[in-house]
């Protein structure tokens, strides 16, 4: 499926064909997610305020002075997962890794890439196993990906790798798990898309879960929603070692805003 794609305006759209253009003149290795990877899956269409682009944590750099050689402000928002390239008002995304340290961007992302076009341009977008594996995780109140997990599940169940989207959650399985019970309710007439192999395994490893020490995961789900859980009721934040990837110093530029 190409994607139309549906930015907020001529100009805009303009801008996002001139990333990819110049991205694909450079022979940079890049995939596309976000609203245009959700619609090359699911035929879904919103209007989007960014175009994003997945790119391993090596090719940052290389990336964003492609784009500043373009004549774009380019800017490091965050050293654990986030770039981006501005024009004006406009600006795309230049996207390595998740905000809670979980999804980052490797060679598997790129290996199992499915071509598409994004307002004519010929690019890769994210398989739609990472992308599940990515937007699991975001549970904010201003902002729930669920819905478009359970609409790529409806669409791609049939054709996932279900065992490498089991391997990419891990000791996390009980989030995907969630999505999983969650697609049953919503769409009971297509239950057989996901194969009860998998619930049983993820039920499995739900008995075996018990991390040690006495941290709050849901940090991993929401940064703001469970700040009582850390700052009051005394558990340990699940970003951290040894339940986490990332590090005090990575929380601090993560979680300034908070303060």
């Amino acid at each position: 499926m190409s994607s139309s794609g549906m930015p907020r305006g001529r100009d805009t759209g303009e801008f996002y064909q001139r990333v990819l253009e110049r991205l694909n003149a450079a022979g940079a290795e890049y995939l596309i997610g976000g609203a245009y990877g959700l619609e090359h899956y699911t035929g879904i269409a919103r209007h989007t305020k960014d175009v994003d682009v997945f790119v391993r944590p090596r090719d940052r750099d290389p990336v964003l002075a492609i784009l500043a050689g373009a004549g774009y402000r380019t800017e490091v928002a965050s050293p654990v997962w986030l770039a981006k390239a501005h024009s004006g008002d406009d600006f795309a995304d230049v996207i390595f890794g998740s905000g809670n340290g979980v999804a980052i961007v490797d060679d598997g992302w790129f290996t199992h890439a499915r071509p598409g076009r994004v307002l004519g341009v010929d690019v890769r977008i994210c398989p739609p196993e990472e992308t599940i594996w990515s937007k699991s995780f975001v549970l904010e109140r201003e902002r729930y990906d669920g819905a478009d997990i359970l609409h790529l599940v409806r669409a791609c169940g049939r054709d996932l790798d279900w065992r490498r989207l089991l391997d990419r959650f891990g000791d996390h399985g009980a989030v995907l798990l969630s999505h999983l019970v969650l697609f049953r309710f919503v769409y009971p007439a297509e239950r057989a898309l996901v194969p009860d192999g998998v619930l049983r395994d993820l039920f499995e490893r739900l008995d075996r879960d018990a991390p040690p020490g006495r941290p709050c995961r849901g940090t991993l789900l929401s940064r703001r929603q469970y700040r009582v859980d850390l700052d009051e009721w005394g558990y340990a934040d699940g970003r951290l070692a040894p339940w986490g990837r990332l590090s005090p110093h990575d929380l601090e530029t993560i979680d300034a805003d908070l303060a």
